[in-house]
Order: structure tokens, then sequence, then C-alpha cells
């Protein structure tokens, strides 16, 4: 590799596990452009998010900010007007920054109409599409239900398919997502039963090659000249769990890895946990019949993804943008697959907070971490610090909170790095929330990792959770059921406060901001606690001395 990082290609794939790759240790999913993307730079093995849920995480990412600061805490709360984005950062710096997929973001109309903004326009446009100039958006969130489709938005998608002649108002749902039943019926994916079925497409119209070609298009249109970066966000392997031939067999029970859970989680669980293992999808992924289905299916996915991967890697190489292009694989969040007696996300385990994380960077500062693993801790919002330092700016550390990776990926050990990660999860529109009778405001859950140990603090009055991961690394024995880990505990809440007291809210002056401004007051006439003036230099006082122009006193009155 002998180039130079001009522009960046940020790969993002939906509900990927950190562990579901054959790099990351899977036994029995192979994952060879994966592996080849870490091969060529440096894989990041303890990457936490921000949050578990896709809008939060997503959010954190594309601003660099924790979703304390950014306040979009749930899929469908708005990123508000004005929120500083990737997309804010970098065309400052001379790089565009374009979507070619998910963001999973909702804009923020109401303050859209407050400011007089229109998506007419260009400014109104990115606010609406959380700051990047937007060559496909395509969610792939196309559930239709009595009340209509979740996502009332065009689907790019969808029209593909319909051009291709699958015959459906909902050809995402019908032919992408579901398959054939015996009697010749739609078997939807939303039905985990049919998992293992093939979905009624032909492989190369199915969601994760279309993407794949819209990026190549999206690389071929590029001017040269012009740095850019890509959010290429795959669909896949999000749910529904149902991939096309030959896909959806190449894996099988054999196949799956052995559990991570344990019935002793079940013994005096901690109340939101539990709220989250009973609920329909927690109970769904405690038989065996969903997972020896479900499991393969993913797999199935993942593979898909893999194969794509390497699709886009050996474009980049016979077109040579791979000596100038920087490359990142990482995921919004993972999936539980029944460990921890649990489906989907929501909490934070490992399985479920943790996500894969390779950087691949061309430049030749990059040759000697090749290959390499860091096992320092990570958060999402490490990437836009990285992707702005990558274009050749400073990061603005009043705004974006995360810390830039390149001294890693060079070789290079930072002075000081992080002593603990964080996120958050807001559960206030759940069922475990109604479960637990708690208001809105009550349903926040905040995690405090290091190394060692991983702290859950739970508003509402519930105690916390702990787990020690050198000796309990799968996370199974919740510490704080007993009392007598006060210490840790009270570590942790220490270092929960001093995150929570962290300059978040001071956007618009930088540190080097504040510094310039100290003692110019003064200069500016600004002459504070003085008596005769002595108690400063003659200069600060040349613009208040002198001989009177003119005297509106009258005679009358005496100097004293």
């Amino acid at each position: 590799m002998s180039g130079k990082a001009r522009n960046i290609l940020f790969i993002m794939y939906d509900q990927l596990r950190f562990d579901y790759l054959s790099c990351a240790g899977h036994k029995t999913l192979h994952t060879p452009n994966f592996d080849r993307v870490a091969a060529m730079g440096v894989r990041f093995s303890r990457c936490y998010v921000q949050s578990p849920v896709c809008g939060a995480s997503r959010m954190s990412f594309y601003t660099g900010r924790y979703c304390h600061s950014h306040g979009a805490q749930w899929n469908g709360y708005p990123l508000r007007v004005g929120e500083h984005t990737l997309g804010d950062h970098l065309r400052r710096l001379g790089m565009g920054c374009h979507l070619v997929g998910k963001t999973h973001m909702r804009a923020d109309k109401e303050g859209m109409a407050r400011l007089g903004m229109s998506e007419a326009d260009t400014i109104g446009l990115r606010q609406s599409e959380c700051g990047f100039d937007s060559y496909i958006r395509e969610d792939g969130m196309l559930p239709q239900g009595p009340d209509g489709f979740y996502d009332e938005r065009r689907s790019p998608y969808n029209e593909y398919l319909q051009q291709q002649g699958y015959d459906a108002e909902n050809a995402w749902h019908d032919y992408a997502n579901s398959s054939i039943s015996d009697d010749g019926n739609i078997a939807s994916g939303f039905l985990m039963q049919n998992a293992d079925k093939p979905a009624n497409i032909r492989e190369q119209d199915s969601e994760t090659p279309w993407l794949t070609q819209r990026a190549i298009d999206f690389i071929e249109e590029q001017d040269p000249d012009k740095p850019w970066l890509a959010h290429v966000s795959y669909i896949k392997p999000h749910w529904p769990y149902i991939v096309p031939a030959p896909y959806h067999n190449m894996y099988g029970v054999d196949d799956i890895q052995p559990l991570q859970r344990d019935d002793d989680e079940l013994h005096n669980p901690h109340p939101v946990y539990e709220a989250f293992t009973s609920n329909r999808i927690g109970k769904a992924f405690h038989k065996p019949e969903v997972r020896n289905v479900v499991i393969p299916a993913y797999m199935g996915l993942i593979k898909q993804c893999d194969d794509q991967l390497g699709v886009l890697l050996d474009y980049l190489e016979q077109s040579d943008r791979i000596n100038d292009t920087m490359i990142v694989l990482t995921s919004d969040h993972g999936d539980y697959m029944g460990d921890h007696w649990m489906g989907e996300k929501d909490l934070f385990h490992d399985v479920s907070a943790r996500v894969p994380l390779i950087i691949y960077d061309p430049s030749p500062e990059a040759d000697s971490t090749r290959g390499s693993v860091c096992d320092e801790l990570i958060e999402s919002i490490d990437c836009a610090a990285t992707f702005i330092e990558t274009a050749g700016g400073e990061v603005p550390d009043h705004i974006v909170e995360g810390k830039s990776l390149l001294p890693f990926i060079h070789g290079i050990s930072p002075d000081t790095w992080r002593e603990f990660a964080i996120s958050e999860y807001d559960y206030a529109v759940t069922p475990a929330g109604i479960k637990l009778g708690l208001a809105p405001r009550d349903c926040r859950l905040f995690m405090v990792a290091d190394k060692k140990w991983k702290f859950m603090h739970a508003e509402g009055g519930f105690r916390p959770m702990l787990f020690d991961l050198e000796n309990d690394p799968h996370e199974l024995n919740d510490l704080a059921r007993e009392n007598n880990h006060e210490a840790i505990i009270s570590l942790m809440y220490e270092r929960l406060g001093q995150w929570s007291r962290r300059m978040s809210q001071r956007l618009t002056k930088s540190e080097k901001d504040v510094l310039n401004m100290r003692g110019k007051s003064p200069r500016r006439g600004v002459l504070l606690g003085l008596y005769d003036g002595t108690e400063v230099d003659d200069e600060l006082l040349i613009k208040y001395t002198g001989s009177a122009k003119q005297n509106h006193l009258g005679e009358s009155k005496v100097q004293r």
C-alpha cells in the first residue's frame, strides 16, 4: 500500500454482531472478505456503540456525540435542527459527504418549519438527510400493517423490484423478505418458522447485491479530483431473518455456536433485564426451534454481505481506488440471538452493544499496523473524529466527543486514552417501560465498561447490574445481586458522574476560543474593580483620560 487516504468508504451493516466474523473467532462462519480488510488494516476488538438501538446509535456515529448530547435516543426521535453532523465537519474541509443506503434518521420537521427551512433547498435537504448529500436513501424498513407502512418514505429499492417485474405493492416484503409455502402462499420472513426457506427473489436482485451496485455506481460517477466520504449503509443482516438461495441452506444446526446463557441468569434477575427476557421476542428465542432456523439464516445473510464486500473490494482494486480510499467496516449494534435469554438488542451485553470495527488506511503511515488487533476501549463516536482528521482537519473537541483512531492506525500510542466506555438506552416506548410502570423519563439505562468490569445503572430506583469481564467473559453472573462489590460499584458511579459533568453543550466556542478570550476585556475598555487607575497599566486608561472637550456641568460645579 503506497497511497494516501483521499476518500473514505464508511460501510455499516445493520445488526451485525462483533463475533460473527471469522477474523473475530467464529468457528463455522467463514468471512474471507472481512478478514481481507482486517489483514490490510486494524481490527478494533473492543468497540462499543453509544446506544444498542438503531436510530440512537446511528445518530452518534453521524454526529460524533453521545445520545445524552444529541438527544435522538430512540428510533423515530428526530435529530434536532442545527446538530453538527459529519457533512458539516467534512464539507468545510473540502470533502463531500454522501449517503448510499440507510440512516434510520427522522428529520426534525417542526424545527425546520420554525426556522423556515425547506427540503427544496440544499440546506434544508441536508438537514432532513442527517447532513448527507443523499445519492440514494433506502432504509429498508417497509413493514406494512393495518394502519399502513412503518416507513412512509419513498423506497428506491421497492421501485427497483417493481421495475424488475416483481408484482406487488410491497415487493420488499412479498419477494425480498418472504418465501413461498408448499401451498403457494406468501411465507413471510416475519414468521420465523420460515427462516430456513429461500427468499422468493433472484439473488442478484436482493437487498445486499442491489446496494453494492449502487455503491459502485456512486464511485464511478465521482470526480477524481474531489475527495468524498460515502456512507454505504447496508440493510442486512437485520431482520426479517430470511435470505435468498444459495445462502438459505449454507448453514445448519451444527454450525450454531454454543449459547451464551445460563439458568442462573433468571434467578433474582434485575427487573429491567427480566422485562426484556420475558417479552415476546425474548420468549421466542427461548425456543430451540426458533434459534435452529433463525441463526443459520442470520449466518447466511452475513455470508452474502461478505461476498458482496468482496465484489466491492475487487472493484476498488481493479479501479485503483484501493490506494486512495480508507475503508471502514462496522455495525450499529449486535443481536442477542437467544443469548442471555433475549432476542434483538436492547441491553448492554457484548453481543448487543459491542460491534465490529475494522479500518484500512492506504497511507504508508499505516504500514506498521497492517493485520493487527487493537484491544483499547473504542466508542462509535471515535469514527467521526477519525474521519475529520483523515480529511486534514483538527477535531473540534468542543463539539465532537469522540477521539481520532489515527494514532493507533499509524502505530502511535496516545499519551492518554479513555479508561471506560459509555453507552445509553432509552426504552420509554417499549413494552418493558409499560410493564415496569415507569414514567418515560425514568426508562433510561447507562453502561460504564472498562476492560475488567461492566456496570449498568437504571433510573427508576432499581439496583445496578455488574459483570466481571475477566472471570465471566460471557456476562452470565450479575454480581450486583449480592452486596459484596460496593467498592467497584462506587467507582462506576464516580465514573458515570464524571462523564455526566463533561462539557458537552458549549458548541459555539472551542477551548482555544475561550483561551483567546481570556484577558481581552480590559483591552476592550471593561475596567472593573478600579479605584484610582493605578491598579492597571496606563495604556488601558488611554481612552478614559485627558481633557474634556465640552463642559455641560456649568460654572457652578467646583472640582473636588
